[in-house]
């Protein structure tokens, strides 16, 4: 079957002048295009739908796309998983310390919608490993300032903390921005939908690895925790530095190590590019093949993609995907809220050994790793199930259900009242068990938006034109903003809890 037959796009690097038109979704839900390995019915014949062109599976960009998007969300959950940190530098103003994390969510759901709504608007000739490489940069110069932070105006009051603290936010949200809508384009562009699996499976290890980092720096480096047995009102923030320091000192070494993985994986896009274009030439010998049709990186010049039409095409999977993320901003504020049923009483010395796990510093870096353990498995069974092995002859994905897909975003809300009955600020639980909460509250919850993330993302390639599947892996990324920005502002109602 030749490309001109599948949809090949016209702005694509040798790419034919003929392309197929998008048909309406007016039936089932079933893709608008015939992916390779699907089945293709005419009349009485069935036959195997040519995979050529599909360009080859390669573990080594697999494996980088996991780390980039391990790095994209990174500090978003570092953010996170340092509440106790933060909350012991804003001693002092009690409004700040009700506040600090709903106000940092929403600084950086905010900027980083304002920065992939820009970014999603210029889609020709766009540079996505540009985009990468700037986000990189900029996280890395941010998290070094917040390393120095820990070591530096110690003395500084509450105020002056929490405004640099949000400077820093918003710094490492504009870098949010560009790897969301760089990296989520480049996978899509790879025509392989294994990658944007390995990205957001990768995103789910970035709030596992940071909440990990953070409760294994607290325990090793126990001088927050003798804080609050010490005598001398100075002592709180001179002995509180070293686990943070080491904890963000970890944020720079992972910027620093994705712009290096980088390097393959522009090369091996742009000899993709060009097998490609090889297998264009194959299929229609009247079409001339010019380096003038690719930018600088070997992409193709993209056509610009309207967000209504795409909306028009994604409509189920981008509404499910922004509502899942409405509902996980408001886990942040419960957990950060939340204490263990067994944390030892403030009238007693630094708690020690085994019951050192159950004071605040540790047990909310634990709570948070709860959560995206279960978030990383949820995205990492979606990998696994329906047969599919990762690798050469993998299938090219499906388009899944969007509409049921849209109904189970809906019912996670569901999850939500669970919280209420834990040990929110320490005034007794309903269920007073930190299993209960861990294990039946927590990890269920990270488990379906883990989950859930997964299937939209992966399905939405299969829902437009080839030509489109870079500017929908953008848009789709989006969406997802425009749901953390959302529930980011809405979790502001359970502040006061």
């Amino acid at each position: 079957m030749k490309n001109s037959e599948r949809g090949v796009p016209s702005s694509q690097c040798g790419s034919s002048s003929h392309t197929a038109e998008y048909e309406p979704l007016t039936g089932p839900e079933t893709p608008t295009e015939m992916q390779p390995g699907d089945i293709l019915i005419d009349d009485d014949t069935a036959s195997s739908q040519d995979d050529s062109d599909a360009p080859p599976f390669s573990w080594v960009d697999y494996g980088v796309f996991g780390f980039l998007g391990m790095a994209m969300l990174w500090a978003w959950n570092m953010f996170l998983a340092a509440a106790p940190y933060f909350e012991s530098r804003f001693q002092g103003s009690p409004w700040i310390e009700a506040n600090f994390q709903p106000t940092i969510m929403t600084v950086s759901t905010a900027t980083s919608l304002a920065v992939v709504l820009t970014l999603t608007k210029l889609q020709r000739a766009a540079s996505y490993p540009f985009r990468i490489a700037c986000g990189l940069i900029i996280n890395a110069a941010t998290f070094a300032l917040l390393t120095t932070s820990t070591t530096v105006a110690l003395g500084a009051s509450p105020r002056a903390y929490f405004a640099f603290v949000l400077a820093m936010v918003a710094a490492t949200s504009v870098a949010t921005g560009l790897l969301q809508n760089g990296a989520l384009a480049f996978a899509a562009g790879f025509g392989r939908p294994e990658y944007m699996q390995a990205l957001v499976t990768g995103q789910s290890v970035a709030g596992v690895l940071p909440a990990l980092s953070e409760l294994v720096s607290v325990l090793v480096f126990p001088a927050r925790r003798e804080r609050r047995a010490a005598a001398a009102p100075p002592a709180p923030r001179a002995e509180g530095k070293t686990s943070a320091f080491v904890y963000f000192l970890a944020a720079v070494a992972i910027s620093v190590v994705a712009m290096v993985a980088m390097v393959p994986l522009v090369r091996h896009h742009k000899r993709n590019t060009e097998y490609r274009a090889l297998n264009q030439a194959d299929d229609d010998d009247d079409n001339d093949i010019t380096a003038a049709a690719c930018d600088e990186d070997g992409e193709a010049l993209r056509k610009a993609v309207p967000m209504s039409v795409l909306f028009a095409k994604l409509q189920w999977l981008a509404s499910g995907i922004a509502l899942v993320f409405i509902t996980t901003m408001f886990f942040p504020v419960f957990t950060a809220k939340i204490r263990s049923v067994n944390e030892p009483s403030s009238d007693t010395a630094a708690p020690s050994g085994g019951s050192a796990i159950f004071g605040p510093d540790a047990f909310i870096p634990l709570a948070f790793f709860f959560w995206n353990l279960g978030d990383f498995g949820g995205r990492l069974s979606t990998a696994l199930s329906a047969g599919r092995g990762l690798g050469a002859n993998a299938g090219h994905g499906h388009g899944g259900r969007p509409r049921l897909l849209f109904k189970l975003a809906a019912l996670r809300v569901v999850q939500l009242p669970l919280y209420l009955l834990c040990n929110i600020g320490g005034r007794g639980a309903a269920v007073p068990s930190d299993v209960f909460y861990l294990l039946l509250v927590q990890a269920p919850f990270g488990f379906t938006n883990g989950w859930l993330c997964s299937r939209l993302m992966t399905s939405a390639g299969s829902w437009v034109e080839e030509s489109e599947r870079a500017a929908a892996g953008g848009f789709m990324g989006l969406c997802l903003m425009v749901g953390l920005a959302v529930g980011s502002v809405l979790s502001f109602s359970i502040t006061g809890i």
